[in-house]
């Protein structure tokens, strides 16, 4: 199953206040070149492309699907293309992926591979989820241990990417910092932060995770996904059978600069 750009963009407001948050730390730039890793349907980076108006702008990302929606942005300044985030090339001024890294493992050896694409001066900027212990992905992970879901999927979940005892290869601000100050970063932020987000019930709770942790499990099962689907709602309902259903949508942001 491949993403889906409408069904990302249905809470499009929720899922852009992070990425307001982490462009703030880096408005004072003034760079020559910028990538957006993990740009997805493109309207993010096209904003890039307004804020920072002398630079050229490349938004990167693996799925066609989502690329074919950003190029509609495509301009003089502003180009998308195909790849991977962990095989990025090049060198840029302002290095900045919103709500992409979840999905690439091993952060530890990620950061430094990023980091070489930092020119001096410039910045890493990174946002990502770090809702990963909410009963949303908790009970994900439980539907996906069920039969006969674990036998389709051969025992796979979000955590086999993760280090042990997680659901994601997402680190902790601590550890980010850390690993930041290791690379020889200035002026280094990092901190979590709660956005609230309220769902008329618990199907708004299925509708958000459907344009993101969803997909992975529903690629994965093909006759079964349906099935899955329909085990994984009856959860949420149990879970939340109130209304209105309060989400803690909760993000790590962090940015070091590279000394110039």
């Amino acid at each position: 199953m491949p993403w889906n750009p409408d069904t990302y963009a249905r809470f499009r407001e929720e899922r852009a206040a992070p990425f307001h948050d982490l462009l703030a730390h880096v408005r004072d730039l003034t760079p020559r070149r910028v990538i957006d890793l993990g740009c997805g349907s493109g309207e993010l980076t096209a904003h890039l492309a307004r804020v920072f108006e002398h630079a050229e702008v490349t938004g990167l990302d693996s799925s066609p699907e989502m690329l074919a929606r950003a190029r509609e942005h495509a301009g003089e300044r502003l180009t998308f293309r195909e790849d991977r985030i962990e095989d990025v090339d090049g060198e840029y001024d302002l290095v900045l992926s919103n709500a992409a890294l979840q999905w690439v493992p091993n952060h530890h050896a990620l950061l430094p591979r990023l980091w070489t694409r930092v020119a001096p001066g410039g910045a890493l900027a990174v946002q990502v989820p770090s809702n990963f212990d909410h009963p949303t992905h908790r009970l994900l992970a439980e539907t996906a241990s069920e039969a006969p879901f674990a036998d389709v999927l051969g025992g796979w979940t979000r955590s086999g990417t993760a280090p042990v005892g997680r659901q994601s290869p997402v680190l902790g601000i601590d550890e980010y910092a850390e690993l930041l100050f290791g690379l020889g970063a200035a002026d280094i932020t990092a901190y979590e932060k709660v956005y609230p987000a309220v769902m008329a019930d618990a199907d708004g709770l299925l509708a958000w995770v459907s344009g993101t942790a969803l997909v992975p499990y529903l690629e994965r099962l093909g006759e079964h996904a349906d099935a899955f689907r329909e085990a994984y709602r009856e959860k949420l309902w149990r879970r939340w059978p109130g209304r209105p259903v309060f989400y803690a949508f909760k993000r790590t942001l962090f940015v070091g600069r590279k000394v110039g």
